[in-house]
């Protein structure tokens, strides 16, 4: 298997160089973890064709409490996606379609004036939700941006000096169209690095496009008979088990040491900052779970770090000149940095 840009897909094996020595590999709440986990993912499967990675991505992203940027063309199911996800995990499905007249307050919510009780009520927006599809953010004004972004880092919104928490889980899906540039706002590097992954679902190949006519031969939409496999509460449970599964010390050095070599290499003006530090520490811990491991090991950082940095780091203007993308200056920084290699009893 192979992942989104075409690397060695995401391991699912056995631990590789590097992991620690572990006499206890699985136990209940692995195991359960791994299980409900897959249920997830096959659910989701059912109606999202050919893309088994960006699935398993995108589900890391949900109990990690991340949020996912999608820079992709329109008509690849970003929408579907989202839809199957929430419907999945027993949660609410909220969109919003950016436009360069959307107000903040058309995402987050208003107080509106209630005649009959006489006082301000507030009316919660649509990212009163467990999963929001943010459709097209750089349509939206710097300011409506600001908004979401705030309410996805802070997970509550203020109103009238008033706080409103979000509920969780909640993850934001927001899409960019690579396309077309007229009339967007570019989101900058301090908004970008509040998503947990930046990823591009692609057109299917020519056997899962055939299923997908195949599947939309007969009425109704697939997408809206799913049923859930797993609670909310069962997410929040994935969740907070996260801080179960063990980082050696070695493999925080080598995180450490990923972060250092961004932050001084001559291609980047921007290296990896200390949010995408625990970024990278708590997806990887996700993944090993996912697994049925406690513990991490170096192929989880690597290859989760290719989705999970690029879009964090900006390159100098005459590396771009050159065509060098933050894709590629993560490549050639996993290649160089040594990886812990397991200690010998």
């Amino acid at each position: 298997m192979s992942t989104i840009d075409g690397s060695p897909g995401i391991p699912r094996g056995l631990p590789a160089d590097g992991a620690v020595p572990d006499p206890a590999p699985q136990d209940e709440s692995t195991t359960e973890f791994q299980r409900n986990f897959a249920s997830i993912v096959a659910n989701i499967e059912r109606v999202i064709r050919g893309k088994a990675d960006v699935i398993h991505l995108l589900v890391l992203a949900l109990v990690c409490d991340g949020h996912v940027l999608i820079e992709d063309v329109p008509g690849v199911g970003k929408t579907s996606l989202g839809k199957a996800l929430a419907r999945s995990v027993d949660g609410r499905f909220g969109r919003v379609q950016f436009t360069p007249d959307l107000l903040p307050t058309d995402v987050t919510g208003m107080s509106v004036w209630n005649r009959a009780r006489e006082t301000f009520e507030f009316r919660p927006g649509p990212i009163f939700s467990d999963v929001l599809l943010a459709d097209e953010i750089n349509r939206a004004s710097p300011k409506t941006q600001s908004a979401l972004l705030e309410a996805m880092a802070e997970r509550q919104v203020t109103s009238d000096g008033v706080t409103h928490e979000l509920g969780s889980p909640f993850i934001v899906i927001a899409t960019q169209n690579p396309i077309e540039h007229e009339g967007t706002y570019t989101l900058p590097e301090a908004q970008l690095d509040r998503f947990l992954m930046q990823l591009a679902i692609g057109y299917p190949d020519r056997e899962a496009e055939d299923l997908i006519l195949e599947s939309h031969e007969g009425p109704g939409n697939s997408v809206d008979q799913l049923s859930s496999v797993v609670s909310s509460e069962t997410v929040r449970e994935m969740s907070r088990s996260l801080e179960q599964i063990y980082v050696a010390p070695p493999l925080r050095q080598y995180l450490l040491n990923l972060a250092s070599a961004t932050r001084g290499h001559p291609s980047l003006l921007l290296g990896l900052s200390p949010r995408g530090v625990l970024a990278l520490q708590r997806v990887a811990r996700a993944q090993a779970a996912a697994c049925g491991r406690r513990y991490s090991i170096p192929d989880d950082l690597k290859e989760l770090a290719r989705v999970v940095l690029p879009h964090r780091l900006l390159v100098t203007p005459e590396v771009r000149m050159r065509g060098v993308r933050t894709s590629d200056v993560v490549t050639e920084i996993l290649d160089s940095v040594p990886v812990p290699r397991p200690e010998r009893s």
